[in-house]
């Protein structure tokens, strides 16, 4: 097998398996009703002060019309709570409910259980040579254009 389908078949099962297992992860024991999408919003609004809704929706890159949708169902299940600007009634602040407090810490533990496996399969020097290569590859897909204007191609090792 080329190195093109190599890493296209590794890129296409890794994404679809860390998919998979987050999501029989997630929707466990006390959460039979999330979703990974649900858990992504969750992490986004995190655990510290109360967020707006353009504020979430940026950093989850999608828009406020959609982070609604999403956001009307996570209060109708009760892991956020919405409230209004006391300065502005017009802005929404989003934090989690206690539920949603739980949700978080039990994704965070599922996130800290993978790195810990990974971490124990490797070698320093692999895990050297993964974070170097994911770091790289995290700045080229941070620089993707699917117009086809791409970055040039780096040469040389991870």
């Amino acid at each position: 097998m080329d190195s093109y389908q190599t890493l296209n078949d590794v890129f296409v099962n890794l994404f679809r398996d860390i998919m998979d297992i987050e999501q029989k992860a997630v929707a466990s024991g006390e959460f039979p009703d999330i979703t990974s999408n649900d858990m992504h919003v969750i992490e986004a609004i995190g655990t510290g002060s109360p967020k707006n809704m353009s504020t979430i929706a940026r950093e989850l890159s999608v828009t406020v019309g959609t982070l609604t949708i999403a956001m009307n169902g996570l209060v109708k299940k009760g892991y956020v709570t919405r409230e209004r600007g006391r300065s502005d009634r017009r802005v929404v602040y989003i934090s989690l409910s206690e539920k949603g407090r739980k949700a978080y810490a039990h994704h965070a533990r599922f996130h800290q259980e993978m790195i810990d496996g990974i971490r124990s399969a490797l070698t320093p020097e692999e895990m050297d040579a993964l974070v170097k290569a994911l770091e790289k590859l995290t700045s080229w897909f941070g620089s993707f254009q699917p117009n086809g204007s791409n970055p040039p191609q780096q040469s040389g090792g991870a």
